[in-house]
């Protein structure tokens, strides 16, 4: 049994603790707003933040996090930085197909959360996550807009 702080609430999961977090949240939590993607921490699509850091949910162990906290797409608007990532991907219409776009807004907040006014450089060095749509050019415009909100 593993005690974590996932979205602000303390959660008791049976789970083996080298079960990788993304599954964990997905399957004994019911939280599927983090993609599965690749499984190999490439993609970026089950991105949630670990005490606000962009983590990689898939190659995660949920052992790992125990006494972090966890923040998943679910609650990122809670955030007032979430919240204006959020607002400048809708504003801006980043999403195509969307799959990818939860790992990309979590990417986005950390990115702010911890440079509040990015260059170009640091958007590029931290959306690292793949978008199959190519939507990069809208995904750097909404960062560039929440970063000024």
């Amino acid at each position: 049994m593993l005690e974590l702080s996932i979205n602000g609430q303390t959660r008791q999961v049976d789970a083996e603790g080298d079960t990788p977090l993304l599954w964990v949240l997905r399957d004994n939590l019911g939280m599927t707003g983090t993609k599965y993607g690749c499984g190999i921490a490439q993609c970026g699509a089950c991105t949630v933040l670990v005490d606000g850091t962009a983590t990689r949910a898939c190659v995660t162990p949920a052992e790992s996090v125990v006494g972090a906290k966890v923040v998943t797409i679910e609650a990122v608007e809670r955030d007032p930085v979430g919240a204006k990532v959020v607002e400048a991907w809708v504003s801006r219409q980043v999403a195509q197909c969307g799959y990818c776009q939860s790992g990309q807004v979590m990417a986005a907040t950390a990115l702010l959360q911890q440079t509040p006014k990015p260059t170009d450089e640091d958007i590029a060095g931290a959306m690292t996550n793949l978008c199959r749509c190519g939507t990069y050019n809208a995904i750097a415009a909404a960062v560039r807009q929440a970063a000024t909100a």
